[in-house]
């Protein structure tokens, strides 16, 4: 029998976090209703007395809560940020989730006991990087940023002594984790300190002849045929022209879904697999999460099962991302 894959999913509300824990994820990762996670959206995320109810519903059904703290604290104003961090150790979360220096060193020396993992947000791919924050704040795990393949990932595990957790479904990002500067310069929000990325707020639909244009700020991000689907605007999935043609310039709106390569991220030593998506419905989470319970357990049992995701992958279109370079 093969090693049993963590599965980590996704919740934006109580009812999706509920729907994970009832479909069979392992650990559920949350946030609080402020700018301290990077998916501060309105009608999203969790109060303090909503994190409570969550962890005592997640840790009767043996499941595990994780709190995203992973924005970037904003300079002469660390307070928000501690207090999170004060109140998820403090009602029992089982892993914090960091993605800044300053704010692992205090996890570190205020909530010691309190399990401390490093953000995709933190950047960290190489074992020089991630086995500084081992040693210099006690982190557990890395969330590693989806640009490695998978033999890169083996090689990684040769030089650490630190959990992995890797994405295995969901939206993917072609920026640099945690550096990505597009929608702060369309909307003046930034996704790394004030956690939000192409916000609600400043999205809008005009008609421009027969076409459908989403803006994002004052910029089209696309323009759409009669009966074209319109998605939604980010300026990484953004339909172009140049060079006298136009297409998807930094990346097309694609879901990854690497279930497929789950015995070879076993065989590369990958402690989790997390599933992207706290802004979507419970409907969403009660799917996919059911769908790679499956798979994992068969992988543990030395079996391959295909995650059937086509309906909910974005685009309808499947990907496994940097796991498997074909481009190159």
């Amino acid at each position: 029998m093969s090693r049993r894959l963590e599965l980590v999913c996704p919740a934006g509300t109580p009812a999706s976090l509920r729907a994970a824990v009832d479909a069979g994820g392992d650990v559920v990762y949350l946030g609080f209703r402020d700018e301290t996670n990077a998916r501060n959206f309105p009608g999203l995320n969790f109060s303090r007395k909503e994190l409570e109810e969550g962890l005592d519903y997640a840790h009767a059904a043996g499941a595990h809560v994780y709190v995203a703290i992973n924005t970037f604290p904003e300079a002469g104003n660390l307070a928000p940020w501690h207090r999170a961090v004060d109140d998820a150790a403090r009602l029992g979360a089982d892993a914090l989730i960091l993605a800044d220096i300053g704010l692992a060193s205090y996890a570190a020396e205020h909530h010691p006991d309190t399990r401390r993992h490093l953000s995709v947000q933190a950047s960290a791919s190489n074992p020089r990087a991630i086995s500084f924050y081992r040693e210099a704040f006690g982190i557990s795990r890395v969330v590693l940023p989806r640009v490695l393949t998978v033999p890169e990932i083996k090689r990684l595990h040769d030089e650490i002594d630190v959990e992995t957790e890797v994405f295995v479904f969901g939206g993917l990002c072609v920026m640099a984790e945690g550096r990505c500067a597009l929608s702060s310069y369309a909307t003046g929000g930034s996704p790394n300190i004030n956690g939000v990325c192409s916000p609600a707020s400043h999205i809008r639909y005009v008609e421009h002849g027969d076409q459908m244009l989403s803006m994002l700020g004052k910029f089209a991000i696309n323009a759409f045929s009669p009966g074209e689907k319109a998605g939604y605007p980010t300026l990484c999935k953004g339909r172009f022209v140049a060079g006298g043609r136009t297409s998807y310039l930094f990346e097309e709106p694609t879901s990854l879904n690497a279930a497929e390569l789950l015995p070879d991220l076993i065989d590369a030593g990958v402690t989790a697999l997390k599933i992207e998506g706290r802004q979507r419905g419970r409907a969403y989470v009660a799917q996919v999460v059911s769908e790679l319970r499956r798979a994992v357990d068969a992988a543990a049992r030395g079996d391959v099962s295909e995650a059937d995701l086509s309906a909910l992958a974005e685009g309808q279109a499947r990907t496994t991302g940097a796991y498997r370079k074909t481009w190159r």
